[in-house]
């Protein structure tokens, strides 16, 4: 060989490409090609009733979600007898081979995860007629939008054969394939004798190489077996390889077409078990699992043998991959509950790894939550994107804030759609940051987030590549085998304490106000619906509720609750939504009974006294039936000719007639709240370099400007229980708001309660508090607990979080006093300095170009008090604001539970999901340590502890109705009470 490896190389690929076109030399015309369309999403049997017409290659096909169905049809040739047969298909689109009524394989031209052939004999007698059915997707792998989504290729016929395969070629390919590219990856740290080696192999392959003479082929695997035959050394690298086809649920696709898109994923993945045993494929979102069960039982049949097999892998314990700062802490827990349930009732086992690689931050409850799921180990992949802060360690402890621990593994290739390419495997183990730590990581390889998986060419490569030198030792496994290696293997973890924030799209707690709205509806209907059937005594509506909440939680999914998916998307979420609402109300209904509303229900654990519509007073103790009375206090309304005060006991407000809020006396300390002007509206620029719906740049904050003062600021309503005003005013060019500024007698906050009209692009809507208060950090209420955040940017993680997720309180308190900002369904918040905000509004372009345009009606308040916010109850008041009091039929005042202690929240009252037992959950919101007494108005005998799948623990001691629950800092306790 002469030395001119850049030359030998241009050969070497050369001639790769002329074997790899002899797989499929002999391909032949159907001789029927007939196509029907188009039509909606029909049953596979609905579309032998159509009316067909003859299709030609170059047809084009439309529109953009439209359906066609063909039927193809053409004879075996004779010699082709013994030979497998496949079809090879080009529409520039996604579709699905049927034969026989039964999903085949899903095909797809899109350059990320082309599969454009599928098997459709074996092994062919010669002569028989094949009679083939492709239902066409008018759609790509990733919808149709400009790039990087999407191709913007026409949905166009270009190829549709029959080819008999030539599985000699095959082989030959990808042995010559895995050694050419482990050779052009050889700068990268290739020994150089081996690189040398691997060369001359190659160029000699070239030189015997003839595509007439397959005598010579012979030669050709008798050099490339040289080659693949080198092993590594005692000591490498190791990579556990998991197959896998991350399906979003919903995205630039309508939930429809998921259903659609794991047809294909799955039915190309069951039939590449078949010709690969050794192939592992991980399979999460159970709500998946559950619509190919009902809709098509043929292939949930092969999953269910696959899993038997061990080949087919069910993993993650959850309803769907949900997003995990939005959902409220409950809905996690089903998410668990309802995940787990499927999997054990339909294969026998729970998963024992929370696998969600793609959300965009995790709070710092979740490893509690997944212990008492039965879960301890974690794999995610996306805060491998983080803008100023990567994360130090692949493998690592994550420990919760009440002190629970998982192990948590990030694949080092950093991506969850791994394609198994040599340099890539190579890079991954050259990339981990855990080696004196730990010897081997996770690769999670197929094509993803459309759905598809891994390819033929991927399981080739990596039977040639096991212990091939200069490639880590790689073997395919299941989640629990890699797991189990890795608790054996690694040593002197490191441990990561709290919430996993995401430093980058932020805007996905602001995106899609709507839906958002419509999920904290959904999740406190069905918190009010299960508490009163779990003390009405009556038959309980298990299904109806798991309906329900299967409906409220496919919606969590992480594309469509955080706001990053088409208008198609949203049009569905609102609908299921409503039916969550409009169900779970229902169900209130019927558990309540006929009868006039007369008497005030509060369905919280907390005990309350305040003023209600209608305005009238009302007390009411914990989860229980009130009464309604004389206020102890007075609101009243004073005018000036520039200012508007609003007046009771415990406060006094300011309002300028600019629909300012220009002072806030907390009368019990003689404090003003503020440090300027509150209640002040902020627009933002808003055009984020990429990602327009998910992210909120840094330089947004460089672009502040006033919205325009109030057009008019007037007295609403001045009686002695509630006193309002009502501010109109324009918040950007096109865009309205009116705001009915409230104070109830005796209530310790000033709300805000909100109508806007938004018709802005690219612009972010947020509202200013500067309070008179000093601190470093702020609090901001999570799942089950809180998380406290810097209001300053000495440090690159105190600069990521310029906005960050809360859900129903933000405070900032210094020794003595502070300010609680309050939200009924907004949670995009950021604080810097002494200045607290609230993200209302955003209006991004892409994916969905018409985004949060349109009427939104939302609610905040703001809180100044006496002491921390512990002290102050801002908790309660927290929920007493986004939970108001029900009305139901006259009813004897009493409370059906109630806990003596504040530090903890009775949080969830249901009934057991396999009996009559009540599940009552509890969480510790200060990051206190004590015993409470837990007092149950109900009649029951006796009280166990349970975990979040509710397995029964430990008894309880019990005492004249009351349970004695001792508790741990931040700890989340469930208890069955029979």
């Amino acid at each position: 060989m002469q030395r001119h490896p850049g030359y030998t190389r241009d050969r070497i690929r050369q001639v790769g490409e002329r074997i790899r076109a002899l797989i499929w030399a002999d391909a032949r015309d159907p001789d029927l090609l007939r196509v029907a369309g188009p039509v909606d999403r029909i049953p596979a049997d609905d579309a032998d009733r159509l009316d067909y017409r003859a299709a030609s290659l170059g047809d084009t096909f439309g529109p953009l979600w439209a359906t066609y169905w063909f039927q193809i049809g053409a004879t075996v040739p004779a010699e082709w007898a013994g030979e497998r047969i496949d079809l090879l298909w080009i529409s520039h689109s996604e579709a699905t081979l049927w034969i026989g009524g039964r999903s085949v394989q899903g095909l797809n031209t899109s350059p990320m995860g082309a599969r454009i052939d599928a098997q459709v004999l074996e092994a062919a007698d010669g002569g028989e007629r094949l009679d083939l059915r492709v239902e066409l997707a008018c759609n790509g792998k990733f919808g149709k939008l400009d790039r990087p989504f999407a191709s913007r290729e026409p949905v166009v016929l270009d190829r549709c054969q029959i080819a008999r395969f030539d599985r000699e070629a095959w082989e030959l390919h990808h042995d010559f394939d895995v050694l050419r590219r482990l050779e052009a990856d050889a700068a990268n740290g290739l020994d150089e004798s081996w690189a040398g080696r691997l060369l001359a192999g190659l160029n000699e392959v070239c030189n015997v190489w003839s595509e007439e003479d397959r005598a010579s082929w012979a030669r050709l695997r008798e050099i490339l077996g040289e080659l693949l035959a080198n092993r590594n050394g005692s000591h490498v690298h190791r990579l556990s390889a998991i197959g896998h086809g991350h399906l979003d649920t919903a995205w630039l696709w309508p939930l429809a077409e998921t259903y659609r898109k794991a047809v294909r994923t799955f039915s190309s993945q069951t039939a590449y078990m078949e010709r690969y045993p050794e192939f592992r494929f991980a399979c999460s979102q159970a709500q998946q699992y559950d619509w190919i069960r009902t809709r098509n039982p043929d292939l949930y049949g092969r999953i269910r043998r696959q899993v038997e097999a061990g080949r087919w892998v069910p993993v993650g314990g959850t309803w769907i991959e949900p997003d995990c700062n939005l959902p409220s802490g409950e809905s996690l827990v089903r998410q668990f509950l309802y995940g787990q349930r499927f999997f054990e009732r339909e294969f026998g086992r729970r998963c024992n790894e929370f696998w969600n690689p793609d959300v965009f931050g995790y709070n710092g409850q979740l490893p509690q939550i997944m212990r008492g799921a039965g879960i301890g180990r974690f794999l995610t992949q996306k805060l491998s994107w983080n803008r100023f802060n990567p994360p130090p360690y692949h493998t690592f402890t994550w420990q919760g804030i009440d002190g629970s621990q998982v192990l948590a593994h990030f694949p080092p290739a950093d991506t969850y759609n791994a394609t198994v390419e040599v340099a890539e495997l190579r890079r991954t183990a050259r990339d981990y940051k855990d080696h004196d730590r730990s010897g081997r990581s996770l690769l999670v390889f197929g094509w993803g987030d459309g759905g598809g998986g891994p390819t033929p060419e991927m399981l080739e490569t990596l039977r040639r590549v096991a212990d091939l030198q200069g490639v880590p030792r790689t073997s395919m496994t299941t989640s629990d085998e890699f797991f189990d290696a890795l608790e054996a293997d690694a040593g002197q973890l490191a441990t990561v304490v709290g919430e996993l924030y995401f430093e980058y799209h932020r805007g996905t707690y602001t995106t899609q106000s709507a839906v958002k709205r419509g999920n904290r509806a959904g999740e406190r209907a069905l918190h009010d619906a299960e508490f009163l059937w779990a003390v009405s005594g009556g038959e309980q509506p298990r299904e109806r509720l798991a309906e329900l909440w299967q409906l409220l939680l496919l919606n969590q999914f992480h594309d469509i609750l955080p706001g990053s998916s088409i208008a198609e998307v949203y049009e569905d979420a609102a609908r299921d939504q409503a039916a969550v609402i409009d169900g779970a109300g229902r169900l209130i209904g019927e558990a309540l009974g006929e009868g006039e509303p007369a008497t005030p229900l509060n369905t919280i654990g907390f005990a309350r006294s305040e003023v209600a519509d209608g305005p009238v007073w009302i007390e009411a103790p914990s989860y229980g039936y009130g009464r309604t009375g004389e206020a102890p206090d007075a609101a009243a309304v004073t005018e000036t000719a520039d200012a508007i005060v609003l007046e009771n006991g415990r406060l006094r407000a300011e309002l300028g007639r600019d629909g300012l809020l220009r002072s806030l006396v907390e009368r019990a300390t003689g404090r003003e709240a503020l440090a300027g002007p509150g209640n002040a509206m902020q627009l933002y620029d808003d055009r984020p370099t990429a990602y327009d719906a998910w992210d909120v740049d840094p330089f947004h904050l460089e672009t502040v400007r006033d919205a325009p003062p109030a057009a008019s600021c007037t007295v609403l309503s001045s009686g002695r229980l509630r006193a309002e005003v009502a501010i109109e005013r324009r918040i950007g060019p096109s865009s309205t708001m009116r705001q009915v500024v409230r104070l109830d007698a005796g209530s310790p906050r000033l709300e805000f309660h909100c109508e806007a009209d938004w018709r802005e692009s690219n612009t972010m809507l947020k509202v200013l508090f500067p309070v008179a208060v000093h601190a470093p950090n702020a609090t901001y209420q999570m799942q089950f607990g809180h998380a406290e955040r810097p209001t300053h940017y000495s440090t690159s993680h105190d600069l990521a979080r310029y906005e960050v997720p809360g859900h129903r309180f933000a405070d900032l308190s210094e020794h003595g006093f502070g300010v609680a900002l309050l939200t009924d369904c907004k949670y995009g918040y950021s604080t810097y300095g002494n200045e607290m905000r609230i993200s209302l509004l955003r209006s991004p372009q892409v994916p969905d170009p018409n985004a949060d345009v349109g009427s939104h009606e939302f609610a905040y308040a703001v809180m100044p008090h006496a002491g921390g916010w512990r002290e102050a109850g801002v908790v309660a008041e927290a929920a007493r604001f986004e939970s108001p009091v029900r009305w139901a039929p006259a009813a004897e005042g009493r409370s059906f539970f109630a806990v003596d202690d504040p530090n903890l929240v009775l949080d969830t009252v249901k009934r057991a999901e396999d009996s009559d037992a009540l599940v009552l959950r509890l969480y510790e919101c200060h990051g206190a340590r004590g015993t409470a007494r837990l007092r149950v108005g109900v009649p029951f005998t006796a009280a166990r502890l349970c975990n979040l799948l509710e397995d029964a623990g430990a008894e309880l001691p019990v005492s004249d109705g009351e349970i004695e629950l001792a508790y741990r800092p931040h700890e989340i306790i469930s208890v069955l009470v029979s």
